[in-house]
């Protein structure tokens, strides 16, 4: 088994591919209409479906948007550097609510940036990260 992808609501769908494709740097895999059940499925990511999980953005035609729920908590994006991703990220219209810096109690650089919707989404440096894990 291996995990395909994580399903977000968005209320914009087209705002929503401008963040993730044009602030976070991942390219649109698929996009398809159900014109019947009015809603679009857009997939997007770092890499191929086969060997990357995913990311699917479903836009309910009717739906301008969503309550995020107290059971959400993130999705987590590896960086290499988090201070530069961050840096990055604003210089593309990207909102940081959490600067680059080590996590509370620990060593690992972290960040948080929001999407369009008010997803949180955590940037994690790479090197400190390996370390910590192991």
């Amino acid at each position: 088994m291996r995990m395909l992808h994580t399903m977000l609501r968005v209320g914009n769908l087209e705002r929503s591919l401008a963040f993730y494709t044009e602030v976070l740097g991942m390219s649109l895999l698929r996009r398809h209409d159900f014109e019947e059940g009015r809603f679009t499925l857009a997939f997007v990511g770092y890499g191929d479906e086969s060997n990357h999980t995913v990311l699917e953005l479903t836009y309910n035609w009717d739906t301008s948007s969503y309550d995020l729920g107290n059971a959400y908590g993130h999705i987590a994006l590896g960086v290499d550097n988090a201070y530069d991703a961050c840096e990055d990220i604003q210089r593309r219209g990207g909102e940081v609510v959490r600067s680059a810096g080590p996590m509370k109690g620990g060593q690992t650089v972290i960040a948080f940036v929001k999407d369009p919707d008010g997803y949180l989404i955590e940037l994690i440096q790479q090197d400190q990260y390996a370390r910590s894990q192991s």
